[in-house]
């Protein structure tokens, strides 16, 4: 045994943090010369705890006179579960230096080129745990501050890759993906159904609602639980040609995750990171063809065609260095897709699209976009795309595949739209002069659904009655609000008053 390693008590501490952090009381710590954020190397007895060895885990430090007594280390759930250590075992603990990554920030604070090999080792020690939220933040801020070069991109993209698991499934493989930024554009709900109708294989990995009143797991959620491993992706896909699971649950691409949840609370959103994200994400589900949404105007994340278009140009390039086919469309961005906004209402627009009955706005851009897949992963001749999405739609081919995926994921497929109710508190907000809805106001729909309690609540939201360029009389409905309690229906409320999100002219 190496003599700076040090016997302690395990006591196991009932909470999961998601990351190896252990507890040290302060005397301990003192004697040791370790300080709070430091890292040690945790052992079971056995081990020669040499520099590299594999058989223990390296943790931060938190330092607690309270929570350990002297000669104890406390073990969080995590860190307790993936050593099977127990109360009151035999647990060794050793000083263990900062990973080279640290340098290799600093680097990047510095705005130095990275090297692939160095980009490598840093996103290896995010996926493994090693570097403290501080560090994270650090590379979260210097990358949003520098950017990146194209090299650094594209090694960054299958840096991230190659540190996750990959699907690889027989015959042609696509995708879809949207930027954001508008309320309602649950076109995913439909697109995966049409293709895995007419065979075509399409692993939909979706996110949950960051700022916006829903996402596209948090809708299906509704539906059928996305909770899923890879290995399950790729039972549902070798069944129905398709899936719609939370792409946070697999272990795809797992950099991304533990960036994002840095990259929130800091609202950091640097333009090198998105298109490595994305594309790793894609490329980890063994994509062939992936099609970007690209939604630009005035309330939309990307305000102006010209940067939409640059946007898109990098996709298709990042896409091609990882040997995908890329293509992009810029779509209206100006307003919102469908009339529900929030899981609940969101779920039952698609089910109603699906169904024949849906709101056409959501209808059109489903198929359109569709067609798009079809033809560029040359699956159809050109003009036939849209033809045969359409068709599906129509002849219910599209619901019968949408109720296979849901029965496959554990849901019940004979749900029906009727069946899907919001929430038990209600108000209608009236038009206060009549005429013809001009705009609708992106991110005041989304604050006021949030407001409601979406997306934590699935059954609050609004509801658009009067949709852009329909006409509305005076005192009749522009939109419903839906909440849980009445309280949170009022904070939503509130808003409203403030500042309508409808122009009516």
């Amino acid at each position: 045994m190496n003599h700076s390693a040090e016997k302690f008590r395990a006591e196991i501490i009932d909470i999961d943090v998601g990351k190896s952090i252990i507890l040290l009381h302060e005397n301990d710590a003192r004697r040791m010369s370790i300080h709070m954020g430091d890292r040690v190397l945790v052992h079971k007895k056995g081990c020669a705890y040499k520099k590299g060895c594999k058989c223990g885990e390296v943790a931060l430090v938190d330092i607690s006179d309270t929570m350990v007594s002297e000669g104890e280390v406390g073990l969080f759930n995590d860190l307790a579960a993936e050593m099977k250590v127990y109360p009151r075992s035999e647990v060794y603990i050793s000083p263990w230096g900062k990973p080279e990554s640290v340098n290799y920030i600093r680097k990047l604070i510095d705005g130095d080129e990275l090297t692939k090999s160095e980009i490598e080792t840093i996103i290896t020690d995010m996926v493994e745990d090693r570097l403290s939220d501080i560090e994270m933040a650090a590379y979260v801020t210097a990358s949003a501050i520098h950017g990146f070069t194209k090299s650094e991109t594209v090694a960054l993209t299958w840096a991230m890759v190659n540190t996750g698991e990959k699907l690889d499934f027989d015959g042609i493989t696509v995708d879809k993906h949207c930027v954001g930024g508008v309320p309602g554009n649950r076109t995913t709900m439909l697109i995966v159904p049409i293709l895995a109708s007419l065979g075509i294989k399409i692993p939909k990995t979706s996110s949950r609602a960051i700022t916006s009143p829903a996402g596209t797991a948090d809708t299906m959620e509704v539906l059928a639980p996305v909770h899923y491993s890879a290995k399950d992706v790729k039972r549902f896909v070798d069944k129905a040609n398709g899936c719609l699971v939370w792409g946070g649950a697999l272990n795809l691409a797992p950099a991304d995750d533990r960036i994002i949840k840095i990259e929130y609370p800091l609202s950091i959103d640097a333009e090198g990171q998105v298109l490595a994200s994305i594309i790793s994400k894609k490329k980890s589900v063994g994509s062939d063809y992936v099609l970007i949404d690209i939604p630009y105007g005035h309330g939309s994340k990307i305000s102006n065609e010209e940067r939409a278009h640059d946007l898109g140009k990098k996709f298709v390039w990042l896409g091609g260095e990882v040997g995908m086919k890329v293509k992009y469309l810029l779509t209206d961005g100006t307003k919102p897709i469908g009339r529900g906004i929030g899981p609940v209402l969101e779920a039952r627009d698609a089910l109603m699209a699906l169904s024949g009955d849906g709101p056409q706005d959501l209808v059109e851009k489903s198929i359109m976009m569709a067609g798009e897949l079809l033809e560029f992963s040359k699956e159809r001749r050109k003009g036939e795309g849209v033809r045969d999405a359409k068709k599906c739609l129509e002849e219910g081919s599209a619901l019968e595949k949408m109720r296979q995926i849901i029965k496959l994921q554990g849901g019940n497929p004979n749900i029906t739209p009727y069946d899907l109710k919001p929430g038990k508190f209600s108000k209608q907000i009236k038009a206060e002069i009549g005429g013809k809805v001009a705009s609708i106001d992106n991110s005041l729909i989304s604050k006021i659904a949030r407001a409601a309690g979406a997306p934590k609540d699935p059954t609050a939201g609004l509801y658009i009655d009067k949709h852009v360029g329909e006409k509305v009389g005076a005192g009749e409905p522009l939109f419903t609000v839906y909440a849980q309690n009445a309280g949170k229906l009022e904070d939503a409320i509130e808003i409203s008053r403030k500042q309508s999100p409808f122009r009516v002219i």
